[in-house]
């Protein structure tokens, strides 16, 4: 990967405007490798890199630029593009809030799908029935047919929404368990409320309405790293 590319990246994930030293230090490797060394060199290299990179954001065929913020660098949506942005964001779903709970069981019907209520109560050693319902009405899971056992309990897999939310083709490209639980703290993390209630211990609690995502539209429409909401 090129500098610039790499320079762009990083501004690009940046939650904070982020300095000429710091992007310094992060593409050095690179920069050494490039055959300039000295450290005077290398951070004249990136500031170069990313001073054409503002250039190039800064015309037309860019809805986005790169600012120079509080002695860092950050993306942001142009002014002229506010409005939209602004209508996008008010058209956007609120933001899904899951339990712990249902977080673990939906892990759970990711990786053994279809699978039934009773075989999952087995795995979490707790009762599931409870939050089935919240990630049914959060459209993560789906109803699969019935077991052909004894009762014929329903089988549950999960749907296209969980593919969207995960950034995932098919389940076939699902990582390895302890991948999946750091990719469920990152993606969920800051939407998980904060107690569950005492009288249904496993039942989600309800996500923001659509008053809310109006209120947050100005801060959608500002730097574009402070989406919350995973890059499609």
């Amino acid at each position: 990967m090129s500098l610039k590319a790499q320079l762009e990246a990083i501004i690009y994930a940046t939650e904070t405007p982020i300095t000429i030293e710091q992007m310094t230090a992060l593409v050095k490797d690179t920069v050494i490798a490039d055959g300039i060394s000295g450290d005077g060199e290398i951070k004249s290299r990136v500031r170069s890199c990313v001073e054409e990179l503002v250039g190039q954001y800064g015309s037309e065929d860019h809805g986005i630029e790169i600012r120079q913020v509080a002695g860092g660098y950050r993306m942001s949506t142009k002014p002229e593009q506010h409005d939209m942005v602004r209508s996008f964001a008010k058209s956007l779903k609120p933001p899904i809030r899951l339990s712990l709970p249902a977080l673990e069981t939906l892990a759970v019907i990711a990786y053994k799908q279809p699978v039934t209520v009773p075989e999952i109560n087995d795995i979490r050693g707790v009762d599931s029935g409870g939050v089935i319902g919240t990630l049914l009405d959060r459209k993560l899971i789906t109803t699969s047919g019935r077991k052909q056992v004894i009762g014929r309990p329903i089988l549950y897999k999960t749907t296209k929404e969980f593919l969207m939310r995960f950034g995932l083709k098919d389940v076939n490209e699902l990582p390895s368990m302890e991948e999946f639980e750091k990719l469920v703290a990152e993606s969920f993390q800051s939407e998980l409320m904060p107690a569950e209630s005492a009288a249904q211990p496993e039942q989600a609690e309800p996500g923001n309405g659509p008053a809310s995502a109006a209120a947050e539209a100005d801060a959608v429409a500002q730097p574009v790293a402070e989406a919350p909401e995973q890059r499609e």
